[in-house]
């Protein structure tokens, strides 16, 4: 059994946080380089210059990429062979998001009591947090914080079964047209397709995760990927919903088994600042 303590992943969360909210991913400025290419309206290639500069502005600024730096979703993979010592996961990954967020000057926007009194939090804590424990002796933790823009626009349906396809596809098509520039396009699009109603949720939003124009090894959610891709970018809308050809620079779709009389589908979007760091311990 190999012991990990809670300092290790206080300093881990702290300094992804800071990095994802610093530094666009390398595939995600490739993808928008891609898209300059291919846009064809005037304006759209203006939007994407400025994106990227404002990208290489951040990562050598050392400072936010968006002032939303969004709630801090926690993805943590969790060796079955580790003890975590000295403390308690979650508080950890929490301090270890307040230590980011008040060191790297990141915006808090969390509010404790969400209906009346909204009260801000005042360190972006507490984190929305998702364990997985998996074989090995090792811990993985994934930071992706998700802004309110994007977040907002982002939808479920409980479909029926006879939809199919079709209805899977008018929803994600309907969603994104709702979404319009409220989302801060170009988009990455998160789908998850199967579960129930709280797993294909989480699915959309994990599909977030892999890197941009890397395809499902699910040949049938592949298929899905490559036409909602296409029927996306036939909207128009554009990057910052200024008109134009690249409304989405990807998207992915997660698959999972569900009940006979189900077909729950979620959509969750990503603006133009899709943001994530990992690390391992």
């Amino acid at each position: 059994m190999r012991e990990v303590h809670c300092d290790e992943i206080i300093k881990a969360v702290k300094e992804i946080a800071i990095k994802a909210n610093y530094e666009l991913p390398e595939d995600v400025v490739y993808a928008f380089q891609s898209a300059l290419e291919k846009e064809e309206s005037q304006i759209g290639k203006e939007v994407l210059r400025q994106i990227l500069l404002n990208a290489q502005a951040a990562k050598e600024e050392q400072m936010a990429y968006c002032q939303d730096t969004g709630v801090a979703v926690i993805f943590v993979e969790i060796g079955q062979d580790v003890h975590i010592v000295g403390g308690s996961l979650i508080d950890a990954i929490n301090e270890g998001i307040r230590q980011a967020y008040k060191e790297g000057y990141l915006r808090a926007s969390m509010v404790y009591d969400p209906v009346f009194e909204r009260k801000n939090t005042k360190d972006n804590t507490p984190a929305v947090i998702h364990t997985f424990i998996v074989p090995g002796d090792r811990i993985k933790i994934v930071f992706a914080p998700k802004g309110a823009g994007s977040e907002n626009t982002s939808r479920l349906a409980m479909l029926k079964p006879a939809d199919g396809w079709e209805g899977v596809k008018k929803f994600v098509l309907e969603t994104v047209k709702l979404a319009g520039p409220n989302a801060c396009p170009p988009l990455t699009v998160g789908v998850g397709i199967g579960g129930n109603f709280e797993l294909c949720a989480l699915l959309s939003k994990k599909a977030l995760l892999r890197k941009t124009g890397e395809r499902s090894h699910d040949p049938i959610a592949r298929k899905m990927e490559e036409e909602l891709i296409q029927d996306i970018n036939k909207l128009g809308l554009g990057p910052m919903g200024f008109g134009g050809t690249v409304t989405a620079v990807d998207v992915r779709v997660e698959l999972y088994p569900c009940h006979i009389a189900s077909l729950p589908v979620a959509v969750n979007i990503q603006c133009h600042a899709s943001r994530h760091a990992e690390i391992e311990l």
